[in-house]
Formats: C-alpha cells, sequence, structure tokens
C-alpha cells in the first residue's frame, strides 16, 4: 500500500512553475529521497505533500486520504523535522520533550519520552539547556521532538546539515533504525546521505520530477561510476558532461 500518491502535482506562483505535474507514490515504510539542486521544486513539493501549502492543480493522498478533503485529518499522521532546529534554546532536553508532549497531548508522555531518550541517547543531556548542546545532539533532539507524535510519515529536511562526519553517521544510525516502521521522505545535499539510507530516490530539476531509482539503478542507467555523477548527469540533462 502507498503512503503518498500525488497525480499531476502542480504548483504555480504567478507565471513561474515550481512543480510541473508531478506523479509520484512513496510506499509504506519506505525511505524515499527527493533531491535537486536549489530552485529544482523539491522544497516546494515537500510544503504540499506536509499540507503546508495547497497545489495549484493536481491531487495528494496521504494513507488515503484527499488532502483537499481532510488536510486535518492528515496532519495528525505526519510531522516534519525542518532545516531549521525546532527547539526551545533556553528549556532543557527533557523539558523540550515534555512540551511538545503536552502540545500533541500524548496519553503515556512518560512512556512516550522514555522511549525517545532511549532511541537518541538522549540520557547524559537530558537536564542540559539546549542552547548548551552541540549542533549533532541539538539535530537529534529536534528529529525526537518530531517523532513525539507517533507519527506515520516523516519528512527530514537536511537533517545533517552542517554536522561534522561523526555527529553525522551517529544520526545515519538513528535514521536506518525507523526505516520501515515509519515512512520517511528525506530532503539532503549530501548524496552519500540519499545512497547511504535511501530505499529509493527521486530526482527533481525545473520542477519535474525526471527520474526515480534505487542508487544502483541510477548508476547503471547513466552509465557513470557512482551516484553522485549519476545525480549530476540526471539533474542537468547530462549537458555537464557532454565536452568530457
Amino acid at each position: 500500500m502507498n503512503a503518498i500518491e500525488t497525480k499531476n502535482l502542480t504548483k504555480k506562483f504567478k507565471d513561474k512553475i515550481a512543480v510541473n505535474a508531478i506523479n509520484l507514490n512513496i510506499k509504506q515504510g519506505e525511505l524515499f529521497a527527493l533531491l535537486g539542486t536549489n530552485g529544482a521544486g523539491k522544497t516546494t513539493t515537500i510544503k504540499m505533500l506536509s499540507g503546508l501549502i495547497l497545489p495549484t492543480s493536481g491531487s495528494i493522498k496521504i494513507d488515503n486520504m484527499d488532502m483537499k478533503k481532510d488536510v486535518f485529518k492528515i496532519k495528525e499522521i505526519l510531522n516534519v523535522s525542518p532545516q531549521e532546529t525546532a527547539i526551545a534554546q533556553n528549556l532543557t532536553v527533557k523539558e523540550n520533550l515534555e512540551f511538545m508532549a503536552g502540545v500533541y497531548e500524548i496519553k503515556d508522555k512518560e512512556q512516550k519520552i522514555n522511549e525517545l531518550i532511549k532511541l537518541f541517547k538522549l540520557d547524559e543531556v537530558l537536564n542540559k539547556k539546549a542552547k548548551t548542546l552541540s549542533g549533532g545532539t541539538m539535530r537529534k533532539v529536534s528529529i525526537a521532538i518530531s517523532l513525539i507524535n507517533d507519527p506515520k510519515i516523516l519528512f527530514l529536511d537536511e537533517p545533517t546539515l552542517g554536522l561534522d562526519v561523526i555527529a553525522r553517521k551517529e544520526l545515519w544510525k538513528v535514521i536506518n533504525s525507523l526505516k520501515g516502521k515509519i515512512t520517511i521522505i528525506l530532503t539532503t545535499h549530501y548524496m552519500e546521505e540519499a545512497e547511504s539510507l535511501s530505499d529509493r530516490i527521486g530526482i527533481m530539476a525545473n520542477g519535474n520530477l525526471v527520474d526515480i531509482g534505487t542508487s544502483k539503478e541510477l548508476i547503471k542507467k547513466t552509465k557513470t561510476k557512482n551516484f553522485e555523477d549519476a545525480f549530476i548527469s540526471i539533474a542537468t540533462g547530462g549537458k555537464l558532461y557532454e565536452n568530457d
């Protein structure tokens, strides 16, 4: 069963077409990476899929519910971990988790918080204020908060942006542990991250969804040596390599 289905999904801003009639199916429990250069349309697509903005035309189904008719029900089963770390800087890690559990009216609040503390290994920083945390720990807390309502679908926007290689690898372990349990849509500029974590990858260019496949399938299709070269070939229509 599909967690997300779009048909001819389009978004226009005045005369500019930001997303051009894309058709996309994402399976339940899949980790799907949506890649593209700046201005490719992926951020606009994510905003439509997560209910932040409405499409100009086309349709979105989330968990077999129509986005236009059931937007409030849909928002109950998804969450977004934004690129900007969304935690209260002057609260401790535990206070942040407790506050968001209250916002979502989580019934077994303590149990859920303890699950997240264990999953993200936050024991040692529970009583530290968020503003004193390292970038990697802050990102872990931010993603933990996005899981507080047990979403069926989670959008991860550039989850490891700016992190050092060790912090990035630690966060990859956590994301990998979620695979198959919930549906994850990942945006990233790190090709290694998309290749390592994703079940499938969609590549956007100029508002179009130009290709979808596993990293191996995309490498084979473009006859390139690695996924980064495959991405560049697809995203530029092969233009970057024309004179190689």
